[in-house]
């Protein structure tokens, strides 16, 4: 008699597909396998993944588990003991449609019993994002508006003016700035892909209160229906610091930005940085989805 040697759930490629399994030494049952119940494999797809779950029982020794790869036009197959219920299978495409999945269990002889097939589907394969360049806008003060500037340091050419010696400050006069607070750049051109980036106040460097800490990052079309597109956390905070964004990606063409300030450090009434820029991100998308590999 011979026992199959598997783990608890033990892969194995077959070329071929065929038969011709590996030896393994052991002592099991030579009965006929006891076939998987097709009612009890269940498909859910996973991106780029189909996960297939069943009943095991000890009626048969392992189950191949065979089908047509269509992304490597090749067929496959996979062993798993009797004690192992599921299978990941990696590298799917949704847009294959249904994968078709056969099971056949073995005896210790490897002696095979009925084939079942189930038919499953994969979620879609994610796509994936390089970043190939980015190209700084030049941006001018009458594109630049803001809610709350301070009447003597809210000078919004300083913004943009090429200085990092010069800052722009919101209102902290009297009560100071109401949160949310923004600052908006208005463009004649439409953008898409994006990133910003803004160097703090130089002039006080032993200060760190009354920089942006929390910023929601939001665009419009017609410059009325906002949309939110980043919030930005963990801001520097010592003067002169810089920092700018990964590209932002919305979706869709806008023509008009918000830098939304919604806390400053230090929990300070007001906030202030030296230069604002903008810049336009090029993107380049593989969707395994859509395109041949």
């Amino acid at each position: 008699m011979k026992r199959i040697i598997l783990g608890s759930c033990l892969l194995m490629a077959l070329a071929g597909c065929d038969d011709k399994l590996e030896t393994f030494e052991v002592t099991g049952s030579d009965k006929a396998p006891v076939a998987i119940e097709a009612s009890s494999v269940q498909g859910e797809a996973l991106p780029g993944q189909i996960k297939l779950t069943w009943t095991p029982n000890e009626g048969y020794e392992y189950v191949k588990i065979s089908y047509h790869d269509p992304l490597q036009d090749k067929d496959v197959c996979q062993i798993c003991s009797n004690t192992t219920g599921e299978l990941l299978i990696d590298n799917t495409r949704a847009r294959y449609g249904d994968y078709t999945f056969n099971f056949q269990t073995f005896n210790a002889r490897h002696e095979g019993g009925q084939t079942v097939q189930v038919k499953a589907r994969s979620g879609a394969a994610p796509a994936t994002y390089t970043e190939k360049g980015r190209t700084k806008v030049e941006l001018d003060v009458s594109q630049i508006s803001a809610d709350q500037a301070d009447s003597s340091e809210g000078q919004l050419k300083h913004l943009v003016d090429g200085s990092t010696g010069t800052f722009f400050s919101s209102n902290w006069h009297g009560s100071g700035t109401t949160y949310p607070s923004y600052i908006q750049v208005d463009f004649a051109e439409e953008h898409e892909n994006f990133a910003i980036g803004y160097v703090n106040r130089t002039d006080d460097g032993w200060r760190t209160s009354g920089r942006p800490a929390s910023v929601e990052l939001q665009v419009s079309a017609n410059g009325t229906d906002w949309q939110s597109v980043s919030t930005l956390s963990s801001l520097p905070s010592s003067a002169g610091s810089e920092y700018t964004t990964n590209y932002i990606m919305p979706g869709f063409g806008f023509k008009h930005l918000r830098y939304v300030v919604t806390s400053a450090t230090g929990s300070a009434s007001y906030y202030c940085f030296a230069e604002f820029y903008f810049y336009d991100v090029t993107v380049e998308v593989y969707d395994p989805e859509t395109m041949e590999e």
